[in-house]
């Protein structure tokens, strides 16, 4: 939907099952048109598309489907502005982990299907709309191996840069801005605003300031709440950063991150947590500095069992959990990292116009956490965004 500033906010429709064309076009007339209904019935609806690799090679080759998919679009009043493209492969009811990083930027396979998304996001928005996708941050650290990582890392600077010669022709022809957002994420080839930072400047390395200029206005910073929360990074000094090394933002993803003080029963209540889908990076810190990382949680519970009187002042946990509630007593969130995010948007706004919620979770949260059906859920986190965007004079 549209509020103040041209802000565009939707939901991503990671949180629903769905990796062929079919699935996913069902999940949006069945769940997001739902949703559509209840808070959004008299104006237009943006939504955040997720598609995975099968279903964006699916839609690309057919051209009834996607006459079908720009009608239903039209008839419902809705519209695509963005594009969860960082999960590849299937996302739902098996491992995940660390495959959410496969193919990296390394493989043309990644190139491939973001220029895709990009073809396909170009004809399916409304005309002249701004339009972006977002996607991994490069690779994951540990896919990059001593033995290889010099050639690794410049296939996927060489891979990036040919994405954003494909957005500037599109956007040429369509006269559209469109633009690709890497993700910070914990352990993710770069995780919090200094690597970003670096990453970019090596990206950029060696170009003209036209060159830097033009590549930076395709290749931008998909912001996630919950991800740099758990870097504890304040969102002041981190947007500070991204935005003095002339970063663009091409969207936030308002998220919030699992938090707690590890005393016994919190690390023991945290085990409730635990589930076979996801990756749950786990980062501990003394005095706010961060002093330890795991790769996932079982790591983090293991080495708490063997060194308890070292389990560090706080833990953040790479858990999305909703927005709209808080989790039980010994738990807390990351939601204060988000409306400082806001209130500093609000301070001076127009610097990112895409904002997406992303509580892809639903499905393996506690039950204490998910006890509503899915579309109440999606109806009160667009409650509780709508009411902080309204406190902060942005709805």
């Amino acid at each position: 939907m549209r509020l103040n500033h041209g802000i565009h906010l939707g939901y991503c429709t990671n949180i629903h099952r769905g990796e062929t064309w079919t699935e996913t076009f069902s999940a949006l007339r069945t769940h997001t048109d739902a949703v559509r209904r209840r808070v959004s019935p008299d104006r237009p609806y943006g939504i955040g598309l997720r598609l995975s690799a099968g279903a964006a090679e699916e839609l690309a080759a057919r051209p009834e489907e996607r006459d079908a998919f720009r009608r239903w679009l039209d008839e419902t009043d809705s519209y695509v502005f963005t594009i969860n493209g960082f999960p590849y492969g299937a996302f739902h009811g098996t491992r995940v982990k660390e495959q959410v990083f496969a193919p990296d930027w390394s493989r043309p396979e990644r190139l491939d299907y973001t220029k895709r998304l990009f073809d396909l996001i170009d004809e399916i928005a409304p005309a002249g709309l701004e339009a972006s996708v977002s996607t991994l941050p490069g690779s994951f650290k540990e896919f990059l191996r001593p033995e290889t990582a010099d050639g690794q890392r410049e296939a996927i600077r060489r891979n990036l840069r040919a994405c954003a010669e494909h957005i500037e022709r599109l956007g040429e022809r369509s006269g559209r801005d469109l633009h690709l957002g890497l993700e910070p994420e914990p352990l993710g080839l770069f995780e919090n605003s200094e690597e970003t930072v670096a990453f970019f400047d090596d990206l950029t390395a060696g170009t003209t300031a036209e060159e830097r200029e033009r590549l930076l206005r395709h290749l931008g910073v998909n912001y996630d709440t919950c991800h740099l929360a758990v870097e504890f990074e304040e969102p002041g000094a981190a947007i500070g950063a991204l935005r003095a090394a002339g970063l663009r933002i091409s969207k936030v993803h308002l998220s919030s991150a699992l938090t707690l003080r590890p005393t016994p029963e919190a690390v023991a209540r945290l085990g409730e947590f635990q589930e076979g889908v996801y990756f749950h990076q786990v980062l501990v810190a003394e005095s706010g500095r961060v002093s330890r990382r795991f790769k996932d949680l079982p790591d983090a519970l293991d080495w708490h069992g063997a060194h308890p009187e070292e389990a560090g002042e706080e833990w953040r946990v790479h858990f999305h959990v909703p927005l709209h509630t808080s989790p039980e007593s010994c738990f807390g969130d990351t939601r204060d990292h988000l409306t400082g995010l806001l209130a500093l948007y609000a301070a001076e706004p127009g610097w990112c116009r895409h904002f997406e919620f992303e509580t892809y979770t639903w499905e393996v949260l506690p039950p204490s956490l998910r006890a509503r059906d899915v579309v109440d859920q999606l109806v009160a986190e667009y409650g509780w965004c709508l009411g902080e965007l309204a406190r902060h004079g942005l709805a």
